[in-house]
């Protein structure tokens, strides 16, 4: 008789976070290169580049939301175990999963708001100031990060229910 496997942490969240992060660092290039040519155009050339500043905001949005599943995923997120020891095993198995669940429901409020603001944003053809980009991508960018995050969220209080995970991972 076989014995069933538990599958891997991997496994179950998939490699999406990773092709995500791996987007995120592509936005961060493009960002230091944008800073870059426009400094040498400034002090180079005397020709600064326009809309540097758009770009680069922009572009740490995405960037941003693009790396916050991976880091959640590989947890990677700020943890405070003070009470780890007090509360033991199932007081920490219970309190993961209170915290998972806080969070889902802050990023399900989270998502709404940024879908609301991109349909907004379609809806009256918003763009930015300086280069006239269309600023709905970007909160579908905070969409996206966040139901992901959201979803890994999800993953692991499945995990943590079903035994795949445990409270002191």
């Amino acid at each position: 008789m076989a014995l069933l496997k538990k599958p891997s942490w991997s496994a179950l969240v998939g490699q999406v976070p990773v092709l995500l992060a791996a987007g995120a660092g592509i936005c961060l290039i493009t960002m230091v290169i944008v800073v870059m040519l426009g400094v040498i155009m400034r002090y180079a050339f005397g020709s600064p580049l326009l809309g540097v500043n758009e770009i680069v905001q922009l572009t740490a949005v995405a960037l941003a939301m693009l790396a916050l599943p991976q880091c959640t995923a590989s947890g990677g997120h700020i943890r405070v175990d003070l009470f780890d020891n007090a509360l033991g095993r199932a007081g920490r198995f219970l309190s993961d999963l209170l915290f998972r669940g806080l969070a889902i429901v802050a990023l399900y409020h989270l998502c709404r708001q940024a879908w609301k603001k991109a349909a907004e944003a379609i809806e009256f053809g918003d763009v930015t100031n300086m280069l006239e980009l269309p600023i709905w991508p970007f909160f579908g960018a905070v969409f996206v990060g966040m139901a992901l995050c959201a979803l890994v969220y999800v993953l692991e209080a499945f995990a943590l229910i079903v035994g795949w995970r445990s409270a002191d991972d």
